[in-house]
């Protein structure tokens, strides 16, 4: 195991005694553990881990990460990375979570769609649906961003806007676009310059940015999901590992990333900084927006205990990737926990980033009676 540490407090300042201290620390080296022995199987190829809790932190890399600053394909954890930059253009006033999508695309209308707003977007109750159903065609044609917001304008709607809830990457790819329009700019500079680079992600890009191929980790495409060319052997180049995929920078899949630069950003809103939004924007971000009797979503955030395991509050929020990631942050107990792993996510139940997650936050409920 490859580690490296960094911690910014006494253990009895950030912890507040001794025992609490060392429970804390062996639940740590129990989740690095976890991912140590997946690494020495050969059974996840590459991982980092980073935890923080109240000014306390600390990070490890596994199997072939070369230090703590590897970049992972983050898989849906891009999601709230772009949608915070679609958020710098509400606090600026250029749009309301109430308009209707056919504000900004008016193309976007008839059969339903004209009642979806930019809420039902971010909520996941749009009735849009997660994929497209040309999804490998486009891909394989190694078709732009344009391509595939154009395919997800003329998708019927599953069902009425805000009646059920239904994951959709599709909904994250044209909220994304709005902020492309209302900026100008493509979504890969425009989080660059409102979220990566304000927030000090050193080691984090939509799509590539600045860094190449060889410098990101490679997913195990073996056990990627279908959608992502899993079993294709004709998918490598437009599959994960792709340079085509890679470069696409998609809001619903394509950031690379660090574990520490994914906790410099769920910083941003566990402490509301306001440094990437304003305070109560952060705020209203990581609450539940959608009625009672649908899923619990954040705007772009998954919230809930679900996400966070059984030690965590029902405070908490994050995400998941199908590339084999987690994030999360609890408010109660000021942690954040990121585990990257090179093993998509189907490929084995339970993942070895939700064991080590798990371990985690199993030490919360006990630090916060």
């Amino acid at each position: 195991m490859k580690r490296r540490s960094f911690i910014h407090a006494s253990l009895a300042t950030t912890l507040g005694t001794p025992l609490l201290a060392a429970f804390k620390q062996d639940a740590w080296d129990e989740a690095a553990a976890v991912l140590t022995r997946a690494t020495e199987s050969g059974q996840v190829a590459s991982a980092t881990l980073y935890a923080s809790q109240q000014g306390r932190e600390q990070a490890w890399a596994f199997g072939n990460a070369q230090d703590e600053h590897a970049m992972f394909l983050l898989g849906s954890i891009s999601k709230p990375i772009a949608i915070a930059s679609l958020m710098t253009l509400f606090d600026k006033g250029a749009f309301q979570l109430t308009d209707p999508l056919k504000k900004f695309i008016p193309a976007f209308f008839g059969e339903g769609r004209e009642n979806v707003t930019m809420r039902h977007l971010l909520t996941h109750v749009s009735g849009l649906p997660d994929q497209l159903n040309d999804n490998d065609s486009l891909r394989k044609q190694h078709a732009p961003l344009s391509a595939f917001v154009e395919h997800a304008i003329r998708t019927p709607l599953e069902f009425a806007p805000g009646s059920q809830y239904q994951y959709s990457s599709m909904a994250i790819l044209l909220a994304s676009h709005v902020a492309e329009l209302i900026s100008g700019e493509d979504i890969r500079k425009l989080v660059d310059r409102v979220v990566l680079q304000p927030l000090g992600m050193m080691h984090s890009a939509q799509g590539l940015g600045r860094f190449s191929l060889t410098q990101l980790v490679p997913v195990q495409t073996e056990f990627a999901a279908v959608e992502a060319g899993g079993g294709d052997p004709t998918a490598s180049d437009w599959d994960w590992n792709s340079t085509y995929w890679r470069e696409l920078g998609a809001p619903w899949g394509g950031t690379h990333a660090s574990a520490p630069d994914i906790g410099k950003f769920l910083a941003e809103f566990l402490l509301e900084k306001g440094t990437v939004v304003r305070p109560e924007t952060a705020k209203m971000m990581v609450i539940n927006q959608n009625p009672v009797g649908l899923e619990s979503r954040g705007i772009a955030f998954d919230v809930g205990t679900s996400l966070g395991g059984e030690g965590c509050s029902e405070s908490v929020f994050g995400h998941t990737g199908s590339t084999g990631t987690i994030a999360w942050a609890d408010p109660e107990s000021k942690t954040i926990c990121v585990v990257l792993t090179s093993l998509p996510a189907l490929a084995v139940k339970p993942h070895p980033r939700d064991l080590a997650a798990g371990q985690i936050a199993r030490p919360l409920t006990t630090a916060q009676r």
